[in-house]
This record gives structure tokens, C-alpha cells and sequence, in this order.
């Protein structure tokens, strides 16, 4: 029998040699096995009921959502998201949620929504999805998470509104495990009863030494006696110290992202030590400071889907959501140009795509577009 390739790294040779050709004989039912075991961890699609509905504040609520199976729901890293699929009013869409749950307790997943004007799936849970309800939801995925081994253990968080369910998941990990991680959460809220988590949060900060909490508002009454204003470079540095060295991450409404980039670049602090988390698009189109001068947002155009219809729609719509609105289905997950989930190829026309879709060099030069972060400016066709 010839020598197997691999014979000089293992002294029991013709029990490996063995062990391959049982594997290569029995190969479905081996990947089928494999398969299970992966789908435990990273499930295609999550069957949820609504267990317990939390008002936050006037305006947030959190939606306590177990399996329902009745079995443990999958492992996730603090700051990952589940995307949401949903049918309203006769649009199929989704939208991506940050776990503000500690990974700690897999019995639940918390998302916590707020309401945002034209919020078409936020608006819909907060004021139609009631305890008892069934949803269906993706398995956690995101990159915007704690990694140790380059993010060190001092860490800065930069939050906006619902921007703070991330932190609170990190927070609470941090608590709940006893990680030798310090956190300093500078939130920023436009007035104190719109804080989120407020009475949790300044607990933890008392109990935790590894837990610092500031919470900064925009539109103060007059009886706020901290700090006020917006989470510039000055505030946040005056609160959390010294940025140098430091991974800073930051959450919260659209137009947040390019201010604290512009904010954390005039003190010196690089690209390299931010962490982004979007669960959208930073500007509307026509805002973009990349969008095409001679190009009105307001203009409708039509869009082709190959063989398969044509329909009109403003150049401000994402190409998303209009093919959406118009009843086609491209898959989609965390709809603010990262996961390249909802890729199509642009046969025809020309399109607006926002800085947030990180687009590979073979999508460039094959023509294929992320649809969550595309505007079409001229009449377009699309294939998927």
C-alpha cells in the first residue's frame, strides 16, 4: 500500500489512513453531521415569541424574545445584532437589532427599540407587537464586538439613544462575568427622561469599579446639573480622559458616525482604534457630502429587475427598500452596508454608493452594488 502523504506527522499511520477512508465512504452523512452541529451555533433562522414587552422610557421600549422551542437560544459576543424579518402591510423586510442582553443569559434575547419618525419596522414593534407574538429573526452576527487580543481592556464607548443596547449587552457581560475589562459609557441623550437604562446604569456604576457611566444632554431642563451639549472631543476627553491607546467604540443615530469621526480625528485619534456600529445608512442621499452636486434625490427613476419587472422610485430610496416596497425579496441582514448580504449586480445604469458599503475590488469590477447602501441616480437595471 502506498505511503499516505501524511504518515510522517503521526506515529499510528494506518489508524489515521483508516479513520480517512471511513470519513471519504460515509462524506454525506459526515457533512450532514458537521452541518447539524454548526446550525446549534449559527442557525439560518430563529423561531422567537415575544415573552415579556419592558417600556424603557416614553419613547423605547425592550422586547424580551425566547425560542420557541423552549430551547437555549444560540451563543453571541456582547454587541452583535439579530436581524428581524417581517411582513408589514404586505412588504416582506428586515431590520437588524443589537442584543442589549447580557451572552451571559441565553433563555432570551433583549432588543431595544425606539421609536424613530418614518421607523417603518421600529414603529411597527413598538406600537403592534405585544407579548405571546411570534417573529423570526436571523442568528447573531456582527463584527462589532470586545476582541481582547487588539482591543485591549480599557475601553471608551461613545453612545446615542438606542445607540446604548450594545454597551448595555458589554456592560452587563462585564458584570455578570467579572471581567477584569474597565468601560467608561459617555452617553449622550437629548433630555433625562429620554436615557435608557438610566436607573441600571448608574447602579452598575456605583457597584462597579470597572464601570464608568456619563450621561450628557443636548436640550437640558433646568434642573440637570451634568454635563450638556453634544459628545465632542472636548466633552468626551474632559469625562473619559485621555483617548491615546484606547479602543473607543461608538452607536447610536445615523447622524452620530461622521460627527464623532470628525470629533475623534481633531484629537489625533486614529481610524484604527474606532469601532463603528450602523444599523443604517449615516446620511439620507442628497446629504452625503459624496453625493453628486448636479443629481436631485427627489427625481423618480425607474428601476428593472431582470426578467422579473420594472417599477419607479426617488433616486433618495435605497435600492432596498424599493425593491422591497415593490415586492422582491434580495436577501438582506444588517442593512447598513457591512455584511454584503444584499449584493446585486447593476447590468444597466448607474448608482450612488454610500462610503458604509465597503465594496471589494471584484465587486467593482463585475458591477455588483450592496442595495442597502445604493441610490440609483439614473434608471437602472438590476439582477439577483
Amino acid at each position: 500500500m502506498p505511503t499516505h502523504p501524511l504518515a510522517r506527522f503521526f506515529d499510528r499511520v494506518d489508524d489515521v489512513t483508516a479513520e480517512i477512508a471511513r470519513r471519504e465512504a460515509g462524506g454525506v452523512a459526515h457533512s450532514a453531521a458537521v452541518d447539524d452541529e454548526i446550525a446549534v451555533c449559527h442557525p439560518k433562522q430563529l423561531d422567537l415569541v415575544v415573552d415579556e414587552v419592558i417600556t424603557e422610557t416614553a419613547t423605547t421600549k425592550t422586547f424580551r424574545l425566547r425560542r420557541a422551542t423552549g430551547e437555549l437560544l444560540p451563543p453571541f459576543q456582547a454587541g452583535q445584532y439579530i436581524s428581524l424579518r417581517l411582513q408589514i402591510e404586505g412588504v416582506r423586510t428586515s431590520r437588524a437589532f443589537s442584543v442589549s442582553s447580557s451572552p451571559t443569559k441565553r433563555r432570551h434575547y433583549d432588543l431595544t427599540v425606539r421609536r424613530v419618525p418614518g421607523g417603518r419596522v421600529s414603529n411597527h414593534l413598538l406600537d403592534a407587537v405585544a407579548p405571546g407574538d411570534r417573529l423570526v429573526s436571523s442568528g447573531p452576527i456582527g463584527t462589532f464586538q470586545h476582541n481582547p487580543l487588539f482591543h485591549g481592556e480599557d475601553l471608551v464607548f461613545l453612545a446615542g439613544g438606542s445607540g446604548v443596547a450594545p454597551a448595555m449587552s458589554m456592560i452587563r457581560e462585564v458584570v455578570d462575568r467579572g471581567l477584569p475589562r474597565t468601560l467608561h459609557l459617555v452617553y449622550g441623550s437629548r433630555r433625562a427622561d429620554d436615557i435608557i437604562f438610566r436607573a441600571e446604569l448608574d447602579q452598575v456604576a456605583r457597584d462597579c469599579p470597572e464601570i464608568t457611566v456619563d450621561h450628557v444632554i443636548s436640550e437640558p431642563d433646568a434642573d440637570w446639573s451634568g454635563p450638556t451639549g453634544f459628545l465632542s472631543a472636548a466633552v468626551v476627553e474632559r469625562l473619559a480622559g485621555p483617548l491615546r491607546g484606547r479602543m473607543t467604540y461608538v452607536c447610536g443615530p445615523p447622524a452620530m458616525y461622521a460627527y464623532q469621526l470628525r470629533q475623534l480625528d481633531r484629537v489625533g485619534h486614529p481610524r484604527r482604534r474606532v469601532r463603528l456600529e450602523a444599523n443604517g445608512i449615516a446620511l439620507p442621499a442628497g446629504e452625503d457630502r459624496d453625493w453628486p452636486a448636479d443629481v436631485d434625490p427627489t427625481v423618480e427613476v425607474t428601476v428593472a429587475v431582470r426578467g422579473r419587472g420594472a417599477f419607479r422610485t426617488p433616486r433618495s430610496r435605497p435600492l432596498l427598500d424599493a425593491l422591497e416596497d415593490n415586492g422582491f425579496q434580495p436577501e438582506a441582514s444588517c442593512r447598513s452596508g457591512e455584511c454584503s448580504m444584499c449584493r446585486v449586480r447593476v447590468v444597466r445604469g448607474g448608482v450612488f454608493t454610500a462610503a458604509e458599503a465597503r465594496l471589494r475590488m471584484s465587486d467593482r469590477d463585475f458591477g455588483f452594488t450592496h442595495s442597502c447602501a445604493a441610490y440609483p441616480v439614473t434608471d437602472v437595471e438590476v439582477d439577483f
